[in-house]
C-alpha cells in the first residue's frame, strides 16, 4: 500500500489534479475513488496557531495556517504527483492511517 500526503495551493487545484491523476472519477453522482484507491482525505487548511476569540464567538486574532491545502491518499498503485508529494517533509503529520 502506498500513502501520500499532498499539498496544493487550493482545494480546486487539488480536485484536477486528483482526477487527472485518476484519484478519482467523475460520475453523474459525483466522485468516486479510481481503481485501486483505498482512501482519500481532505485535510484541507491546517492551522498552526488558533485563532483567538471573545466570549461572544468575536475573533480577536485570526488562526495562523500552514501554506496550502492538503490531502492524504492511501493506493495500492504508486502515482507520480510531483510537486504536490510532501511525504518525505513531514515529521509530524496531523493525520496519518490506522495499521
Amino acid at each position: 500500500m502506498n500513502v501520500y500526503k499532498l499539498k496544493y495551493k487550493n482545494k480546486e487545484t487539488a480536485i484536477a489534479d486528483l482526477i487527472a491523476k485518476g484519484v478519482y472519477i467523475e460520475t453523474e453522482e459525483g466522485l468516486i475513488y479510481g481503481e485501486g484507491v483505498q482512501a482519500v482525505v481532505e485535510i484541507g487548511l491546517i492551522v498552526l496557531e488558533d485563532g483567538v476569540y471573545d466570549e461572544e464567538g468575536n475573533e480577536i486574532t485570526p488562526p495562523i495556517y500552514a501554506e496550502g491545502y492538503h490531502y492524504d491518499i492511501m493506493c495500492e498503485q504508486k502515482i507520480d504527483f510531483g510537486a504536490a508529494d510532501i511525504t518525505s517533509q513531514i515529521t509530524k503529520p496531523k493525520h496519518s492511517f490506522a495499521g
